[in-house]
């Protein structure tokens, strides 16, 4: 089967995701790139899919952005892999936009709260099966709002692969089947644009993948 719905798989007991994984990424932000990789969670409230609405206070945040990445879904138990097998514990792939509100995240100095609104990890519009993408570090990644692209980049540049990141993660937490990695953005996220670009009310939000597909939400201000 190629494609699946998330409801046809265990629901994740985790989602982690990687910062600065892409150079570019980076060096819009004038960071130095990671020595190794940088790993954050989303709380599972954060979860939503392909259709549902991004939904936020207006009172909470003020600049929330978009962030185009692909999703690795485990699908085989995995504790201290090497990065020979690892991809041997991979379901399949999706996309996901790790939306963050950066006035908390910043705020905060930690991205837990920034990055962990309800409805802040949209992922679809399915899974794909790995053994329809047996490299993930080929696929054409870009994010679009209202038709514009904003993000246009391939999984080719990422910093540390698919592979590296699941032995990487394995190391210190035992992977689950049905947990989420997210692996990075590239550049053109919207607070390091100038001027910075924001979602806001009635915007579209697309996340489009090679093989994939798109992931597309619109965004809800309360």
């Amino acid at each position: 089967m190629t494609r699946v719905a998330f409801t046809d798989i265990a629901p994740p007991s985790k989602v982690l995701a990687i910062g600065l994984n892409y150079a570019d990424h980076a060096g819009e932000q004038n960071v130095t790139p990671p020595a190794a990789p940088l790993i954050f969670v989303k709380t599972n409230n954060s979860i939503c899919y392909d259709g549902d609405e991004i939904r936020w206070a207006a009172a909470d945040s003020s600049q929330v952005d978009y962030e185009a990445e692909l999703a690795v879904v485990i699908g085989t138990k995995a504790r201290r892999v090497s990065e020979a097998d690892a991809l041997d514990y991979v379901f399949g792939y999706t996309c996901c936009n790790d939306v963050s509100a950066r006035d908390a995240q910043f705020g905060d100095k930690q991205w837990v709260r920034g990055k962990s609104f309800d409805t802040f990890c949209p992922l679809g519009p399915h899974i794909v099966t790995a053994d329809e993408i047996p490299d993930p570090q080929t696929l054409a990644i870009a994010c679009r709002v209202n038709g514009e692209t904003l993000q246009e980049a391939n999984t080719s540049q990422m910093i540390f692969g698919v592979a590296q990141l699941i032995a990487y993660c394995s190391r210190f937490m035992t992977l689950e089947v049905g947990d989420i990695i997210a692996t990075g953005t590239p550049s053109g996220v919207g607070f390091a644009r100038n001027p910075p670009i924001f979602l806001k009310a009635g915007d579209v939000c697309e996340i489009d993948i090679e093989k994939i597909g798109v992931l597309r939400n619109a965004c809800v201000v309360e």
